[in-house]
């Protein structure tokens, strides 16, 4: 399936560009999230027509992604886990986690959105990546810390 790309995906295109996807991915993900359109040629008539507002609102929402990284980097991510001797944790800390800390903290980032590269099980620094846009993925460091038990 020949598609028009209305916005940059990662690792398939960017604005405009003509891609050959599977049908199932084009017809039940990309053409009705607004991601893309059937290349036919209306389509790419109308695509041509609106290029330059599509243009401008990818760069309104890049932008917005950029203000949320800056607002990112001034949050110290600290969580607070019970942990064996050896510095291991019962359990683990997930993205879930994360996104909840965050939300605390008064920024809403969906959790699918948090990149965990390998679990964490131990205490201490963590570096963790943010997907905010295809082009803005800032990363933020996590640290665990023992409870306190009270």
């Amino acid at each position: 399936m020949e598609l028009i790309l209305l916005e940059k995906i990662e690792k398939l295109g960017a604005l405009g560009e003509l891609v050959k996807v599977k049908d199932g991915y084009g017809r039940n993900f990309l053409v009705p999230e607004g991601k893309a359109l059937p290349a036919t040629k209306s389509n790419l008539a109308r695509f041509e027509k609106e290029r330059a507002e599509l243009e401008k609102r990818q760069a309104d929402i890049r932008t917005g992604a950029e203000a949320l990284a800056l607002r990112l980097s001034e949050i110290q991510v600290v969580l607070d886990r019970p942990a064996g001797s050896s510095e291991k944790l019962f359990g683990s800390v997930t993205n879930n986690d994360i996104a909840d800390f965050l939300k605390e903290k008064g920024v809403e980032i969906p959790r699918k959105a948090i990149e965990v590269p390998r679990p964490i099980r131990t205490l201490g620094d963590h570096p963790v990546r943010v997907k905010l846009h295809p082009d803005v993925s800032p990363e933020i460091i996590v640290r665990v810390e023992r409870s306190v038990k009270a």
